[in-house]
């Protein structure tokens, strides 16, 4: 059973990774591994049969999906908008000062930098207008990339201004003493319902719904015991960051999980659903409202209590 990420090292998906990597999809009779595909290469793989699942945020299904068709959301694996804005230390910018972007080189991910025009818009500002340049950071694109740690790196290096990326890189930054974090969306900042533009879920396709019912409620109980297992031990974080992350982002794996705790609840709740579908229709992405009904089984929502 093949799983696919757009970002291996990071919090936002990482209880599909603790899923495997503690044993709770073997225990589930699944032999799962997580693969890191590059940008857009997530969601097209599920597209193409190339994956069975996707570990991911739940707008960016629509890259590969119009409309939602031929996917589903399965379970939540962290709740919320997952990225922060970083700026660099020495440009002193106040928390929650989201015009600090204008006249700056931004890196963002593609998917996520939908999440990043959004909150630009609702603020006011308009980056041809007011200068922001907005791209990946250098190598981002490149196979085994993962987006945090180096959006922290191209920080470090002078390369970029700013970044938005997940948790992890946001810390990494800060840590080295080169980022400082302005704007999460999760806790408060910026403008009200950024928060709720889109969370991080599994999700698979239609076929594979049809094809192996079994192994989908599988894969959801095990992402369900791996959210209860990181909460009552936190510390196991470091076990699963130690096997699959650089030495440097594996030392901070487990500070990180511990601040996202209240985040990994598996529920995808109509309100959620909604929140995201409106701003998929405000970026483009979506032409109406997606119905709950039809985008998360009915049959799996049992399975996260």
């Amino acid at each position: 059973m093949k799983i696919s990420t757009p970002d291996l090292v990071t919090n936002s998906y990482f209880p599909a990774l603790a899923a495997e990597e503690l044993g709770l999809f073997r225990e589930q009779g699944l032999d799962a591994h997580v693969e890191l595909l590059p940008s857009l290469g997530a969601v097209t793989a599920l597209r193409d049969g190339a994956v069975d699942f996707v570990a991911g945020n739940s707008h960016s299904l629509l890259l590969a999906f119009p409309g939602f068709k031929g996917a589903k959301l399965l379970v939540t694996l962290s709740q919320g908008t997952p990225w922060l804005l970083v700026m660099r230390a020495d440009l002193a910018a106040r928390r929650g000062d989201v015009g600090v972007v204008q006249g700056r080189r931004i890196g963002a991910a593609p998917g996520p930098d939908r999440a990043f025009l959004g909150l630009l818009a609702e603020s006011g500002i308009d980056p041809a207008r007011d200068g922001v340049a907005i791209a990946p950071v250098p190598g981002a694109l490149d196979p085994g990339a993962s987006f945090g740690v180096l959006a922290a790196d191209a920080l470090e290096r002078g390369v970029v201004d700013g970044f938005w990326a997940n948790a992890l890189g946001s810390e990494t930054a800060v840590r080295r003493g080169v980022g400082t974090i302005v704007v999460d969306v999760r806790r408060g900042d910026g403008p009200p319902g950024a928060g709720q533009y889109t969370f991080a879920a599994l999700s698979t396709s239609d076929a594979v719904i049809a094809r192996d019912p079994e192994r989908v409620a599988g894969a959801v109980r095990a992402i369900v015991k791996a959210q209860r297992m990181l909460k009552k031990d936190p510390a196991r974080a470091t076990e699963v960051g130690g096997r699959r992350f650089p030495p440097a982002a594996a030392g901070l794996i487990a500070a990180v999980v511990e601040r996202d705790l209240p985040f990994y609840d598996p529920a995808i709740s109509e309100a959620s659903v909604s929140a995201m579908s409106r701003f998929a229709q405000t970026v483009g992405l979506l032409k109406a409202p997606v119905a709950y009904d039809e985008l998360v089984p009915a049959r799996v929502r049992g399975l996260w209590s």
